[in-house]
């Protein structure tokens, strides 16, 4: 390959990691901060979304995680209204 030829697949790929990057961020509205109670513990967990609906789910969704060990625990922990909720636009 040539020196313009390898210049160019450079240029190529940063421009296509630079637009992955701005479409992912770009899409990013709203940030939500959740924290669950759950089996007598409390999680907390963060999320970005487009919307305030999906960052809340998100976030409780990662809120559960750790505070779980089962998918049915998982769905009963998504469930409960949360202990505290904060939400912004990014």
């Amino acid at each position: 390959m040539t020196r313009s030829g390898r210049v160019l697949t450079v240029l190529a790929v940063l421009a296509f990691a630079g637009y992955l990057l701005w479409s992912t961020l770009s899409s990013q509205q709203v940030e939500c901060s959740v924290t669950v109670a759950f089996a007598g513990a409390e999680g907390r967990g963060s999320a970005s979304a487009a919307s305030q609906e999906d960052a809340r789910r998100e976030a409780q969704v990662a809120a559960c995680g750790p505070l779980t060990g089962s998918m049915d625990e998982r769905i009963a922990c998504s469930r409960i209204p949360p202990v505290s909720r904060e939400c912004r636009q990014l």
